[in-house]
């Protein structure tokens, strides 16, 4: 039939024909002038050549110029074991339904950051669920601003707190270390994602920002905010207070615009929830969708690498107190002592962060000093029957062993333990001994074992250090 052109024959006529080609080729405001040519095709490598370049040819050929300049590709979205999807095995995965049980973001988000060039995509329904319980996760961090930081603000200043440009360098200035952290890495945050989507690099861009939003704001900074807000964890001005709300929804106001592109549903609907600045008259709507992006072209933020550095001194602090206590089988809520080593404005910084560690580490607030290294107190502290840790060169923290644990209660249970194992080994050692095993027994199931045991004697040998120690 000459009237009938073939699949990819039309599909190449697609980026034109579109927008009204050939009736509006040379009409002035037209779509075909408005929107052809384009920018970026994204697709998948296996219709390069029965798509791709036939738009390519067709759109020179037909209108003299190039349908897009950048092509994007990239891989198959597989089932999870990495095969093709297929009707007749029985693999397919229905998006509808993956959305009606995880929701449309989660599975957006998966896809995206499973995006590496050069390879498939497999779709695992455990990382779809991982990603749900993250955009749980940013639900409750804005759950916290809300309901919690900014409970009982007045109008005026739920108006104030709204963003409506980056932080400052001389607001900047006035904060405390924590604070000062969590924007600079807000603020690098911004410019590394704008880096990676002009570069295509989405994958990456979609990783950091939920490594940013679980692992610096919601662990970290939300955690140390409650000492500034609520009197009974240390918080102590009112001046304290409005720094830790304006810091709070700052940096969450901004991680909602540089997610909006991954998560367009629960980002614009959480964005609602937050005090917003006033629209600009030629928006057509109040939307995240057409908020300002964070890093605006031409305009550097302000970052701190020195208090980026003295605050990650900070978290290795608070990290070996937490491996200390559980080292040491210390029950959660008991809080122990602490002495503290350090110099210089290092050790000026961690004291005024002492709430904060004492909040985080669970130390006993009247049982926990700092000392300038070199001191006759810092001295004092190798004598005494404690716990060191090295924190880095020139910061040090000693936990007194008495606070640590009960020595008779923990000789008892690592006796017990002990003892336990021993019958363990015995029994699998006369178990490997036998021939009958040995000769008989599959070879896998012999490797078993003897890891097993291996396993076993390891785990003896640190209870019996653990028991010289006590």
């Amino acid at each position: 039939d000459e009237d009938v052109l073939d699949t990819w024959f039309s599909s190449g006529l697609w980026p034109f024909a579109t927008v009204g080609w050939p009736q509006n080729e040379n009409e002035a405001n037209s779509d075909l002038q408005r929107f052809y040519p384009g920018t970026c095709l994204e697709t998948g490598y296996d219709i390069l050549f029965f798509w791709v370049a036939r738009m390519a040819m067709m759109g020179i050929e037909l209108t003299g110029k190039s349908p897009f300049s950048v092509v994007y590709l990239h891989g198959l979205v597989r089932a999870a074991d990495g095969s093709k999807m297929s009707k007749t095995k029985g693999n397919v995965v229905d998006p509808l339904d993956t959305v009606a049980d995880y929701g449309a973001d989660s599975l957006r988000y998966s896809l995206i950051t499973g995006v590496t060039p050069g390879q498939d995509i497999p779709l695992n329904m455990e990382k779809i669920e991982a990603n749900r319980n993250f955009a749980n996760k940013l639900w409750n961090c804005c759950k916290f601003v809300t309901q919690n930081a900014l409970k009982g603000a007045s109008d005026d200043e739920l108006e104030q707190l709204g963003v409506s440009g980056p932080i400052t360098s001389e607001e900047f200035d006035t904060m405390s270390l924590p604070e000062k952290y969590i924007v600079s890495k807000c603020h690098t945050l911004s410019q590394e994602i704008t880096e990676d989507i002009e570069t295509y690099q989405l994958g990456a861009a979609g990783s950091k920002i939920y490594e940013f939003l679980w692992d610096q704001f919601a662990d970290w900074y939300i955690e140390i905010s409650k000492t500034r807000l609520y009197e009974g964890a240390g918080g102590q001005s009112e001046e304290e207070a409005q720094q830790a709300r304006r810091v709070l929804v700052y940096v969450l106001d901004s991680s909602l615009r540089l997610l909006h592109p991954f998560m367009p549903f629960v980002t614009e609907n959480l964005w609602h929830h937050l005090p917003r600045a006033t629209a600009n008259e030629d928006q057509a709507a109040h939307s995240l969708m057409l908020a300002d992006w964070p890093q605006m072209e031409g305009e550097s933020l302000v970052t701190c690498e020195k208090s980026v550095s003295t605050f990650g001194c900070f978290q290795a602090m608070t990290r070996s107190i937490r491996n200390a206590r559980a080292e040491y089988n210390v029950e959660p809520g008991k809080r122990i002592a602490a002495s503290i080593v350090a110099s210089g404005e290092l050790k000026d910084e961690l004291e005024k962060e002492l709430k904060s560690l004492v909040a985080l580490a669970k130390l006993d607030a009247d049982s926990v000093a700092i000392y300038e290294a070199g001191s006759d107190e810092a001295t004092a502290l190798n004598t005494e029957e404690s716990v060191k840790l090295v924190i880095q060169d020139g910061v040090e923290a000693y936990l007194p062993l008495s606070g640590l644990i009960d020595k008779e209660k923990e000789q008892a249970r690592l006796e017990k333990q002990l003892k336990k194992l021993s019958v363990e080994i015995e029994k699998l050692g006369k178990r490997l001994d036998s021939p009958g095993f040995a000769d008989k027994a599959p070879a896998a199931v012999v490797d078993k074992a003897k890891n097993e045991l291996s396993e076993l004697q390891d785990q003896e040998a640190k209870v019996k250090e653990s028991l010289a120690k006590l």
